[in-house]
């Protein structure tokens, strides 16, 4: 027998010896794994319970779970000792009392919503008018951009008819009155295909009309498009194709709210709703140089839109300018019964603020770390400064593991997609990519129930810390992408307004991140808005999407 014979032998003795063991003491070979080490009394104790484990997971994953049946516990982000406002007072739009009508009409579908608002008031055009221009851009270029998944032409013009004739007859609702605008087609429509961005969605219609969306219709707005989204919000990529950048077309728009503001930097509505859990609002926004806010989590109503992360969803505006999201969120806030995470709020806008009164942190170490396009973020804390702010350097926290935290995120989104995994529907999906949802979801099964409870426990400890360091700020100026600032608000909950400050090498937007107190949106809105006012790049359009006389 020769040498190779014998180790050939020997390693089928060592591999049957394994599989032998693995079959005596099933947990062995997966304790390194979850950071675990029992011995062999140990294991066979717990083998009995396994089975009944293996047995209950049989009996839920035979029980119908729909994506929008809620978990039976609600994250709160309040910290110890946090209190909000309770007073509403009277909200002071400063809105203009005149606007001039463009020589050449079309240009109307760059006005941001606070100009169209006076010119709707005043009657000088009509909500039908609008609405038809903006249709016609739709038709025009919502292919070049693949932003748009169902356009809602009939239902938009009817609800036009219905604003112009409300108005006509003095009956007005406010600044959103006659105002077209689109949604992420993650909220549902009745009536209409609610397609997730998600080739296993492409026909299915849900029995509902989300709040948000009942709100903008009582508001008066007039819905429509149902825009693009990366395939169960992640990415910009869908069952159309990639979503574009409207300023560079080689690009996609980043996501996963990606139609959202493709399509309005591009002028195709007047503004937009996304959803952020992770950088959702915050990433397209930045991509395709709009104006978005990530409201406080519980601030507005998810009832009607698809659940990805029940502690972290979050619906916000995709506009033009950080005034127009302010009109928008303010139809938008408020507490639902069906949603049980939501919270009344008051919203103490005024246009009036003096912003240097207000107290203005800013993230100094983040700042001075060296990352991509630090030219154009250190010229907004030049132009703050020289509007007279004081800002004041803020350290956010830092010895918490805030990373590890995300996996909360990836187990809530298996489950809110475990038919689609155990089905094997998920390889229907555009996106098999590693770090795509399919592969994602699959590996999120392994997360332990312990873990997800010990990482809500750390995510407690983060946000007492956040609050502990930032609670005698009104805002704080951060880097949209420094650091774990991102990860860091979504998982506490806070609200952060992001507006485009410049281009990059590539000619595409950057953006700086004004984030503010839980239920605190009206400061950085208002920081926003003083900003905007003393700069011009919410007023770019992108050179492809101009107007040709």
């Amino acid at each position: 027998m020769t040498r190779y014979n014998v180790l050939i032998i020997l390693l089928w003795l060592l591999c049957f010896k394994s599989v032998v063991a693995q079959r005596e003491y099933p947990t062995a070979s997966i304790e390194p794994f979850y950071d675990l080490s029992f011995t062999q009394p140990e294991r066979d104790s717990l083998l009995q319970g396994l089975s009944d484990y293996q047995r209950f997971i049989q009996i839920i994953h035979k029980h119908t779970l729909e994506n929008q049946v809620p978990m039976s516990l609600w994250f709160d982000p309040v910290p110890t000792g946090f209190k909000k406002e309770l007073i509403q007072k009277p909200i002071d739009w400063g809105l203009p009392k005149e606007v001039k009508l463009p020589d050449n009409r079309e240009e109307l579908v760059f006005y941001p919503v606070y100009k169209l608002a006076v010119l709707i008031k005043s009657k000088k055009i009509t909500s039908t008018e609008l609405t038809q221009l903006y249709l016609n851009r739709i038709k025009k270029y919502g292919d070049t951009l693949k932003c748009i998944v169902t356009v809602l032409e009939e239902r938009a013009l009817v609800q036009a008819r219905k604003a112009d004739e409300e108005i006509a007859k003095g009956k007005y609702r406010g600044p959103l009155h006659g105002i077209p605008y689109g949604i992420k087609d993650l909220l549902a429509v009745e009536g209409t295909n609610t397609t997730w961005g998600a080739e296993p969605y492409v026909d299915q219609q849900i029995n509902t009309t989300a709040t948000v969306v009942k709100k903008l219709d009582e508001a008066g707005a007039v819905l429509i498009a149902k825009l693009s989204m990366g395939a169960l919000a992640l990415g910009d990529i869908w069952f159309g194709g990639v979503t574009k950048n409207p300023w560079n077309l080689t690009q996609g728009s980043s996501g996963s709210s990606a139609g959202s503001a493709s399509a309005t930097v591009a002028g195709l509505v007047a503004f937009s709703i996304g959803t952020e859990t992770l950088g959702s609002i915050v990433s397209p926004s930045t991509r395709c140089g709009a104006s978005g806010l990530r409201p406080t989590f519980g601030a507005v109503s998810r009832h009607g839109a698809m659940a990805l992360s029940w502690s972290m969803d979050k619906i916000g505006p995709i506009c033009r300018s950080a005034f127009d999201a302010a009109l928008v969120y303010d139809v938008i806030r408020g507490e639902d019964a069906l949603d049980k995470s939501t919270r009344s709020t008051v919203f103490n806008y005024g246009a009036k603020t003096d912003v240097k009164k207000l107290r203005v942190g800013y993230v100094k170490s983040l700042f001075d770390a060296p990352y991509p396009d630090k030219e154009n973020d250190q010229k907004v804390l030049e132009t703050i400064r020289a509007m007279g702010v004081e800002l004041t350097e803020v350290n956010l926290p830092s010895s918490i593991p805030v990373v590890s935290i995300r996996l909360m995120l990836t187990a809530e989104a298996a489950a809110a997609f475990d038919e689609l995994t155990r089905s094997n529907k998920d390889s229907l999906l555009s996106n098999q990519l590693r770090w795509a949802w399919p592969n994602t979801f699959r590996t999120a099964r392994f997360i332990p129930a312990v873990e997800y409870i010990n990482a809500s426990r750390m995510r407690q400890q983060l946000i007492e810390a956040y609050h502990q360091a930032t609670k005698d700020f009104d805002v704080i100026i951060s880097p949209s992408f420094g650091g774990t600032q991102l990860l860091t608000t979504n998982l506490t909950g806070h609200p952060c307004v992001v507006v485009p400050i410049g281009f990059n090498a590539n000619g595409s937007p950057t953006s700086i991140s004004f984030l503010g107190k839980l239920y605190g949106e009206a400061a950085p809105l208002l920081m926003a808005r003083a900003y905007q006012e003393a700069t011009e790049w919410e007023d770019m359009r992108p050179e492809f999407f101009q107007i040709k006389d």
